[in-house]
């Protein structure tokens, strides 16, 4: 079976458009391709019981980021600053990269 492809990647900026975060901008840290979820940095807190351990000293309740469907999360275009579709283009070099649909420049560097 084949992983299906993200237009999301680790590093965007992306805007939550559903869920109890809805409006809620962050950074992507994770993306998880074969489950179609990412993980963006304070969105879907969620707590965990840790015991301690030979690294962690310290145990107790801890705060982190649990992955969320990617069909949740809208990239935020960094040129013109707006949710947005994203389309895949063949720049004249052979290149291929990601495009807003909104402003038609490109999203990767």
């Amino acid at each position: 079976m084949a992983v299906p492809r993200l237009k999301i990647k680790t590093g965007d900026q992306v805007v939550v458009r559903a869920g109890k975060d809805k409006g809620k901008k962050g950074k992507v840290i994770a993306a998880y391709p074969s489950e179609g979820k990412v993980k963006v940095e304070n969105i879907n807190l969620i707590q965990k019981h840790a015991k301690p351990t030979q690294k962690v000293k310290q145990g107790g309740i801890r705060e982190m980021e649990a992955p969320i469907y990617v069909s949740r999360v809208q990239l935020l275009c960094p040129q013109c600053n707006m949710p947005t579709r994203v389309s895949r283009d063949k720049l004249a070099d052979g290149r291929k990269v990601r495009t807003c649909k909104k402003c038609g420049k490109t999203v990767d560097k």
